[in-house]
């Protein structure tokens, strides 16, 4: 019999940690889908709130600091934006910060697939 078809026994702490590893998956898709409709955004920042004290000292706590931050000052950037759109410049600046928003999600994601920390 194949060895590799096998599942490895795995103790209580890597199994949470392999359950958080998929929160942390689930939460960056959810800011993902916040830029179409908003609302998941929110949902996703409840939940980093919640569960930051179960990540703290693994790999993990930086992608939570990371998309926290990523939250907050892309809330931000946007309400700014909101704001400058009378002036027309909001109209650039929307842009920007919406392609500084993928970016953060897609370096955070390429991090969390490579098992790294995300810095």
């Amino acid at each position: 019999m194949n060895d590799d078809m096998n599942p490895v026994p795995q103790d209580e702490g890597t199994k949470q940690l392999v359950n958080l590893r998929k929160l942390t998956l689930i939460n960056y898709a959810l800011y993902i889908l916040s830029m179409f409709g908003g609302i998941t955004a929110l949902v996703a920042i409840i939940i980093n709130y919640i569960k930051r004290d179960e990540v703290r000292g693994t790999y993990l706590e930086s992608h939570f600091d990371w998309q926290i931050r990523t939250f907050w000052w892309g809330l931000v950037g946007v309400v700014l934006s909101f704001l400058l759109m009378a002036i027309l410049v909001g109209f650039v600046t929307i842009v920007i910060v919406g392609v500084w928003i993928v970016y953060r999600l897609v370096k955070g994601l390429l991090a969390l697939n490579d098992g790294k920390a995300i810095v």
